[in-house]
């Protein structure tokens, strides 16, 4: 990317103060490098996670505020929070998928635009189609416990760095859908 606007410089450490834009952005120099080196197929991208898919990675199966269960206590194994500093990525205990971080550390973008829920029944729900906000997930290593909860929703415009969040991402490698 040519810039890196990250607090901690070390490859251990989370990529942060990056705007959705950017985020975006590196998934598409991303999927063209790895496209041309012939790492992904044709038809494969990588991309900013749905609120939903983000969620459900979260979750890691359970229906719980947090991974682990209910009591904010628990998170002091899955992230420190509340006015730490960032931690070097899978330095804390992973959920039950094997995902770290996803409790603290840096909020996550995600694609969707931050909009209202439906109140309909949905599988997989993506956001409203525009918006002035995009969705975090997550909280932050300045998060309260509240904020770190797995169903809990942040915004921030896309094309803000936001470096007092701390905003990161991770990437979902997808199949390319039309117009998206």
């Amino acid at each position: 990317m040519n810039a890196n606007p990250s607090k901690y410089l070390s490859s251990d450490y989370p990529v942060s103060n990056v705007s959705w834009n950017d985020a975006v952005e590196f998934c598409r120099r991303l999927t063209e490098s790895e496209r041309k080196l012939g790492i992904i197929a044709p038809g494969l991208r990588y991309r900013l996670p749905t609120e939903a898919e983000w969620e459900y990675c979260c979750r890691a199966g359970s229906t719980t505020e947090y991974c682990f269960g209910d009591d904010p206590k628990g998170l002091y194994y899955y992230m420190l929070y509340s006015g730490s500093s960032l931690e070097q990525v899978g330095a804390n205990k992973a959920n039950a998928w094997g995902l770290s971080e996803m409790h603290g550390n840096v909020w996550e973008w995600c694609q969707d635009w931050y909009g209202p829920y439906s109140q309909d029944e949905q599988t997989d729900p993506t956001g409203p189609a525009t918006g002035e906000f995009r969705t975090l997930r997550g909280g932050s290593s300045a998060s309260g416990a509240y904020h770190c909860r797995s169903a809990f929703r942040g915004k921030v415009a896309p094309a803000d760095r936001n470096d007092i969040a701390e905003c990161g991402f991770r990437v979902v490698l997808a199949e390319e859908q039309a117009g998206k």
